[in-house]
């Protein structure tokens, strides 16, 4: 029988008192290694494969951070409503900055959807030339508000009287600097990109600044032409979500699935009634039925002027029907404000149409790839989101306002603008000695004043 070699191992031996030399392990030692007992050894084999595992970073579970969201959110809501109302009772002045603010930032939101950091970086005059339009276009949309409405004081300024008369011609001049400095600026492999930046930033200068302008505008015709839509809308917006997840089942438009048909159309019925209602408490105060006479006014100090006939009763009577009794023709008849009657055309605007200003906004963003426009408004994304049916319905209450409200009269300042612009300094003062000898007969001034005039005008050809 052949005798085993040294240094040779056998792997059903390893379990053995052997030692990994080869010797035969002492007690003591087989005991420490535990190799004596198939328990031990097991148990030992167990451990070893157990490793302690550092300890997982806590991680904040979803209803967590729901939670925070929603904190955040409900805080800068009451934000914005308390700054909201705050310069509407502050003043027109106030109101007017907040919507100069609210177009600056979302035409900034809406165009660096479409920028591309790289070529921007390689096209440095692009971004400053979208900030050029911006101004220039403002400047154009505000100088032909502040000219409409406060003629009296900008064409009797001697420094102000230039810049008015000749308002259209500046606004051009500077839209031809800045496209003359767009062509020059074109350069081979960026043509796409420039001309693609050209054409967005001007549908952003359409979709936000010139529907902003009109909005400004409604702000000059009285405070509820500016109130009203905008309530209208957040109502809207608040009924058709509360409607939605109380009866909505059927999905309204692809584009935003959670809208439904029924919180649609429920949102309109309910945001008529609240027409009504702010309606009969906005026409009891001048400070929001007058157009602006004074940029200082404020909810203490008011307004005067003569009310426009809509927000004055009156009776309705029953068209005489040949088919109806003539007591019942004579007694049907009720009194109200017309007023009513043109918010419920407004509400239904603002329920059946300006939504689609929101699914437009959708559409843009889903085309991007975005959830929000920016983060301007912690909890609430941009700016332009919380604006996007805003612009279209401010837009809709001043070509309603013009088309069947206001009245068609020659005001103070149409009869400046006439006398300055298409008069000579001879008529203008055949004009004042006509104007002063009115007066004088009327009784509204002393003739010691007419001879004064007189003379004066004498003294200075």
């Amino acid at each position: 029988m052949s005798k085993p070699r040294r240094g040779v191992k056998f792997s059903h031996r390893t379990n053995g008192h052997i030692a990994s030399d080869g010797r035969r392990l002492s007690l003591s030692e087989a005991s420490e290694e535990g190799s004596g007992s198939p328990t031990r050894t097991r148990r030992k084999s167990e451990l070893e494969e157990i490793r302690e595992q550092p300890a997982a970073p806590p991680q904040s579970s979803d209803y967590e951070k729901k939670k925070a969201n929603f904190i955040t959110r409900t805080f800068w809501t009451f934000v914005m409503i308390g700054g909201f109302f705050a310069a509407l009772f502050m003043g027109h002045i106030y109101i007017l900055a907040c919507i100069t603010v609210i177009q600056i930032v979302s035409f900034k939101e809406v165009i660096a959807i479409s920028s591309i950091p790289s070529r921007q970086r390689q096209l440095k005059a692009t971004k400053s030339l979208n900030w050029y339009w911006l101004a220039s276009t403002m400047y154009f949309l505000y100088g032909e508000s502040v000219i409409y409405y406060f003629k009296h004081i900008v064409l009797v300024d001697k420094v102000l009287l230039p810049l008015a008369t000749h308002h259209r011609f500046i606004s051009f001049v500077l839209y031809v600097i800045g496209f003359v400095f767009f062509v020059a600026n074109l350069k081979g492999g960026h043509l796409k990109f420039q001309f693609t930046n050209f054409a967005w930033t001007h549908m952003a200068l359409y979709l936000i600044v010139v529907q902003a302008h009109f909005i400004m505008n409604n702000v000059f015709e009285g405070l509820i032409w500016f109130f009203l839509p905008v309530s209208l809308v957040i109502t809207n917006d608040i009924f058709a979500y509360l409607v939605g997840i109380t009866i909505g089942r059927t999905q309204l438009i692809k584009l935003s699935p959670k809208k439904t048909v029924e919180g649609f159309v429920g949102a309109w019925v309910f945001t008529v009634l609240f027409a009504a209602i702010l309606t009969n408490l906005l026409i009891k105060s001048k400070y929001f039925i007058c157009p602006v006479n004074d940029l200082g006014a404020n909810i203490f100090t008011g307004l005067e002027c003569d009310p426009n006939p809509v927000f004055l009763p009156h009776t309705y009577k029953l068209p005489y029907l040949f088919f109806l009794p003539a007591s019942y023709n004579q007694s049907f008849q009720f009194t109200t404000e017309p007023i009513q009657f043109h918010s419920m055309i407004i509400a239904t605007f603002a329920s059946l149409i300006a939504p689609f200003g929101g699914f437009f906004a959708s559409g843009l963003k889903r085309t991007f790839k975005i959830k929000d426009f920016g983060d301007s408004i912690p909890g609430h994304g941009g700016m332009t989101d919380r604006m996007d049916c805003q612009f279209i319905m401010g837009c809709f209450a001043y070509m309603y306002y013009h088309t069947f409200i206001a009245l068609n009269k020659v005001n103070f300042g149409q009869v400046m603008e006439l006398a300055i612009t298409g008069l000579t300094l001879e008529e203008q003062i055949d004009l004042w000695k006509g104007i002063g000898k009115y007066l004088e007969n009327q009784g509204a001034l002393g003739p010691e004043v007419a001879a004064y005039l007189d003379s004066a005008i004498a003294s200075r050809r």
